[in-house]
C-alpha cells in the first residue's frame, strides 16, 4: 500500500505505529521546507488513521487478477479446529 511506503510502516501497524511514524515524518520534511512531501506523508497518515479509508486503500491497491482471500495471506486464523470432540460431550451430557 502507497500509505504504508510513505510512512515506512507494515501492514500490521497499529495506530501507535502510524502516529510516531508520522510525527518521525513531519520532522524530516516540515511544511515550510518541503510542501509537496508533507502533503504526501498528511494524506498518507489520514488515509491510515482512518478504518473505512484504510480498508479502501487496502482493497484497491491488490492485484485485480488475484483473489480477495490473497489479502489475508500471513494473517493468524481467528478459530482453530479442534475436531468435533468438544461437541460430542456436550451432546451427550443431555
Amino acid at each position: 500500500m502507497d500509505a504504508l511506503e510513505i510512512l515506512g510502516l507494515s501492514d500490521g501497524a497499529g495506530e501507535e505505529e502510524i502516529r510516531a511514524a508520522y510525527l518521525r515524518k513531519v520532522k524530516e520534511h516540515p511544511p515550510e521546507r518541503s510542501p509537496e512531501e508533507f502533503e504526501k506523508i498528511r494524506d498518507a497518515y489520514e488515509t491510515l488513521r482512518d478504518p473505512r479509508r484504510r480498508m479502501r486503500a487496502l482493497l484497491l491497491a491488490g492485484d485485480p487478477t488475484v483473489p480477495l482471500v490473497s489479502l489475508l495471506d500471513g494473517l493468524p486464523p481467528l478459530r482453530r479446529f479442534v475436531g468435533p470432540g468438544p461437541w460430542l460431550e456436550v451432546l451427550k451430557g443431555k
